[in-house]
Formats: C-alpha cells, sequence, structure tokens
C-alpha cells in the first residue's frame, strides 16, 4: 500500500512537472511570438510605409552595410525601391528608419527642422560628435560661416588656399606615388587645423591628421563597443584626437596674450557671453569642423583624379579653361582672385558631376518630433527619417544615363530643379556652412593641378560602398610637373 501511494505520487508530481514546463513553454512561445509580431508590426497612429523590419534586435543593419563595387546606387535601397517605391520602412540597429528617395518629401523635411523633425546622428556619429552641440547649432553656424564662408574666402582664404595647394602639389609630385584620398586627408585637415587653432600642436605626440585617416572606418561601423572592432577604434582615435585640442585650448587659455585671430581665439572671446561655450564644447566643436572640413573634399579630389583621367574630353576642356584664365591675366605671376574663381564655368560643373556620382555621405538624417503624415501613410514620433541622397543623384529619371561622367549635363539643368535633386551639402537654409569653401578649394586645386602638373594612376582604383564610399586599395597616383 505504502509503495503504490509512493508511486503515485511521483507520478503525480511527473505531472505536474511536465504541465508546468507545458504551461511556462506556452507563454514564452506566445510571448515571443506576440513580440516577433510587434517587431514587425510597430505602433503607428495611421498605417506605416511598406517595407521591412528585418530580423529582431538588429534589424537589417547587416544588408545595410554590405558592401557594393561600383558607384551605383547601393543594392539595399535599390531593390527597396523598386519592392516598395520611394518611401519605405526598416530597421537599423534596432531603431525603426523610413528612407526617403522622393524630392518633395525630401525637400519638404530639409524645412522642418525644430518643427516636425530635428538633426540626428547614427550612433557612432552621436557618439564622437556629442548632441550637446545641437542646443548651439545657431551659433555653430554663424561661427563657420564667419571663419570659412564666402565674405573669409573672398577677403582672406583664397590665396592662402593656392598657396598651400602649391606646395602640397610639388611635395606630392617629388614622390614616386602619391595615395590620394590619404594625402588629401593630411593636407585638409592641416590647412583646417591651421585656420581653426593655427596649427598649434606643439609636442603632439600623434599626427592629427595621421589619426583622422584611420577615422572614418570606425564612423559607419556597427556600434559594438569591443576591443578590436571598428567602432571602438574610432572612439579612441577620437579620445585621443580630443586629448590633443584640450591641451591646445588650456595652452591658449593660459596664455591670453597669444593672439592668433583664429577659430579658437574667436570663440574664447565669445566664453563669457555664450555659457555653452565651456572648454569640452570648444574641443568637440574643433574636432567636428576639423572632420567637416576634410573628409568629403579629399574623398571627391580622390575621385575627381579617377574619373579626369578616364575622361581626356573632360580634363582638355577643364584645361583650356584654366589656361584661358591664365592668358587673360595682366600680370602672369598674380594669385588667383574671386572673380577668376567665379568665372570657372566647366570648373564647377565638373566639381558638381564629381559630387553627384561620389555621394560622399550616405544621406542626410532626421528625427520625427511628431507624427508626419505623408502620401497616405505615417512616420511616427521617434522614428529615424535618412534622406537618401545618393537616390536622387541617380535618378535616371533626372539624369540621363545616370552612372556617365558627363559635366556637360549640368549646362541643362535648371537651379530650381537642381535644388530638390542634387543636396551633397544640404538644401536651401540648411546647406552646410562648408559647401563654398569646399567648392573653392576643390576648384582651386583643379586650377593648380590642371595648369601645372600631369597624372597617371599606377596602382589600385577599386571602389566601394559599405554604404559610404570606400577605395580599398586606394587611388596611387603619379603626379609630375608639366614640362
Amino acid at each position: 500500500m505504502e509503495t503504490l501511494f509512493s508511486s503515485s505520487m511521483d507520478e503525480l508530481r511527473k505531472m505536474n512537472v511536465s504541465a508546468i514546463v507545458y504551461s511556462v513553454s506556452a507563454v514564452l512561445s506566445i510571448y515571443i511570438a506576440h513580440w516577433i509580431y510587434r517587431w514587425r508590426n510597430p505602433k503607428c497612429n495611421g498605417v506605416l510605409p511598406p517595407g521591412s523590419m528585418g530580423l529582431p534586435l538588429i534589424g537589417e543593419t547587416l544588408q545595410l552595410i554590405i558592401p557594393s563595387h561600383s558607384l551605383a546606387l547601393p543594392p539595399f535601397i535599390s531593390t527597396r525601391i523598386k519592392r516598395y517605391g520611394s518611401i519605405f520602412k526598416t530597421n537599423v540597429a534596432g531603431r525603426g528608419v523610413i528612407i526617403s528617395a522622393d524630392a518633395d518629401f525630401n525637400s519638404f523635411i530639409l524645412k522642418q527642422d525644430g518643427k516636425l523633425v530635428e538633426t540626428w546622428s547614427m550612433d557612432t556619429f552621436a557618439q564622437v560628435f556629442d548632441q550637446e552641440m545641437q542646443s548651439s547649432k545657431k551659433y555653430t553656424r554663424h561661427l563657420a560661416l564667419n571663419h570659412f564662408g564666402v565674405e573669409a574666402l573672398r577677403e582672406k582664404l583664397l590665396p592662402q588656399i593656392e598657396t598651400f595647394i602649391n606646395h602640397t602639389l610639388h611635395k606630392w609630385s617629388a614622390q614616386d606615388s602619391v595615395e590620394v584620398k590619404s594625402a588629401a586627408i593630411t593636407a585638409t585637415v592641416d590647412f583646417a587645423a591651421k585656420q581653426i587653432f593655427s596649427g598649434d600642436l606643439e609636442n603632439a605626440p600623434f599626427s592629427i591628421s595621421d589619426m583622422f585617416r584611420d577615422l572614418v572606418e570606425g564612423m559607419m561601423s556597427f556600434p559594438i563597443n569591443l576591443p578590436g572592432t571598428a567602432h571602438y577604434n574610432c572612439l579612441q582615435i577620437h579620445k585621443k584626437v580630443r586629448g590633443m585640442m584640450r591641451d591646445v585650448v588650456k595652452r591658449r587659455l593660459e596664455t591670453p596674450e597669444r593672439q592668433q585671430e583664429d577659430v579658437l581665439d574667436h570663440m574664447i572671446r565669445d566664453m563669457g557671453t555664450h555659457k555653452f561655450l565651456s572648454e569640452d564644447f570648444i574641443v568637440q566643436l574643433m574636432f567636428g569642423l576639423l572632420f567637416v572640413t576634410s573628409d568629403s573634399i579629399s574623398t571627391t579630389l580622390a575621385l575627381a583624379f579617377k574619373l579626369l583621367a578616364e575622361h581626356p574630353n573632360v580634363l582638355e576642356e577643364l584645361t583650356a579653361e584654366h589656361d584661358t584664365i591664365l592668358k587673360n591675366r595682366e600680370n602672369p605671376d598674380a594669385p588667383l582672385s574671386w572673380d577668376e574663381y567665379k568665372s570657372m564655368t566647366f570648373t564647377l560643373q565638373v566639381i558638381n558631376e564629381v559630387l553627384r556620382l561620389g555621394n560622399v555621405a550616405p544621406g542626410f538624417f532626421r528625427r520625427a518630433i511628431k507624427d508626419i503624415p505623408v502620401k497616405g501613410y505615417t512616420i511616427p514620433s521617434g522614428w529615424v527619417i535618412m534622406i537618401a541622397t545618393a537616390a536622387l543623384h541617380l535618378n535616371s529619371h533626372q539624369f540621363e544615363d545616370p552612372l556617365a561622367f558627363n559635366p556637360w549635363r549640368w549646362q541643362k539643368i535648371q537651379q530650381n530643379s537642381a535644388n530638390k535633386h542634387f543636396m551633397p551639402f544640404g538644401s536651401g537654409m540648411k546647406q552646410c556652412a562648408g559647401a563654398e569653401y569646399s567648392r573653392v578649394i576643390l576648384a582651386t586645386f583643379l586650377h593648380v593641378l590642371v595648369t601645372n602638373y600631369k597624372w597617371k594612376m599606377v596602382k589600385g582604383g577599386k571602389i566601394i560602398r559599405a554604404p559610404i564610399i570606400r577605395f580599398p586599395d586606394g587611388f596611387h597616383f603619379k603626379i609630375s610637373m608639366k614640362i
């Protein structure tokens, strides 16, 4: 009897354990199924644009960073435009994202800062470019325009830029070959550093331009902050550069008599009237200005070397324009003037075409601060909007044979159309404050290059997008003085 009772209790316990396991499994399965459903169908006070949210947690991040080996629109975007239309949803690293290749909607969004949207940065950018800078965008823009805008370029910077480029190309021509992208980063960082803090890096343990060459690789990386990852290396470089710049700021504050009339002096004078101008803020702003005045210019310049070498008809007309500028001078040794820069019609068309094909930045990012209706859909508050500029620049309806390098196409493009379909530096009042600075450096570089030098590629030339444009083997050119 006792044995029978014991056996019955064992069976009952087994049944209870089985029931508990079954119940837990059932609840867990229901929870997982509900979680997956909510992942695939996020909350929205309306209807979300079509698209896929990808895998739980990581979304479609892996698909986004798969490299493509051409200047063409990345497959991640092109296939989804064909499948879903010009506005579609996705998920990147667990964040809901709306990607737009719609010119009218993009133009509308860029006018809504502070109303419907706010400027936003991807996780890596947000860590490198502190979000506290968002509170002083007006001051930052004013500062950049004051030192790098049209007036500064016309009155002061243009002759300095030409002298610096002459020195740079002379140095490059003395070498067996030059990897143009990395050499251009060095040149543009060094020149910008002189304007920002007079290049004041006495006894610096690292080369700031060398570190900037390694920085970009981690800027678009998956945000895993573990030793050995590109993201981790990016943050370590950022830390070192900030440390160097902090030393510069401290030295300047300790020796106020050392007036350089550079960007740093300007900010130090403003510290008494702008409470947000702390040492940390000044260091971060100096870093940001160095970055935006170097990477896009160096990438565009490297691509221009390649495209001009591959298209001798473009190079011939470009050279003719600059030879004409020299012939029309009363004094052949005079420096480049602002009027001469403004007369470079074909040069600026070449620059536009390189920028259009290069698409150095994957796009502009905004975050919705209110629900935004668009074409029968709703973009929920808190979602990120990516304005896919590459999709605009490579749209065959706007640019015939969009992958062809054809500067002459810009003779026929109306300004109103260009404002919506071509925005390498943003659009309208929100255009990057350094847009004219970038164009002046590129135009001056081309002026010195085509009038004094010849070049040919000796190694490299591969292009990938992942999603920013990169040159995995570099663009190695032999640059020689014209005889």
